[in-house]
């Protein structure tokens, strides 16, 4: 009887800036990127790496990026929900949010 084994590889790296061992080509590319942030204003821009083996589609590939980048939103929005929370309760219980002298 014959045992097959599913094999596969993925790795996956996110960069905001460059490497020091980058090549030139990899230098003017981020120089590129970071004065095309510069002209967009308030933009950040990530350089995502992804390798999967067995391949996968573009489209497989950008679907699972969109919802990724879905989930991240989320995150945010609950992040800013809770800081703007905070702001409102430091303002109205100040005293809550006051330091005690240590003994």
């Amino acid at each position: 009887m014959k045992v097959y084994k599913p094999e596969w590889q993925c790795t996956f790296s996110v960069n905001e800036g460059m490497e020091e061992s980058a090549s030139w080509k990899q230098r003017m590319a981020w120089r590129f990127r970071a004065f095309a942030d510069r002209l967009d204003g308030g933009g950040r821009t990530l350089k995502i790496d992804c390798n999967v083996t067995p391949e996968v589609s573009r489209e497989e590939v950008d679907s699972c990026l969109e919802k990724g980048f879905a989930v991240t939103q989320g995150l945010l929005i609950q992040l800013a929900h809770q800081a703007a929370c905070e702001d409102v309760m430091r303002d109205a219980k100040a005293e809550l949010f006051e330091e005690q002298p240590q003994r």
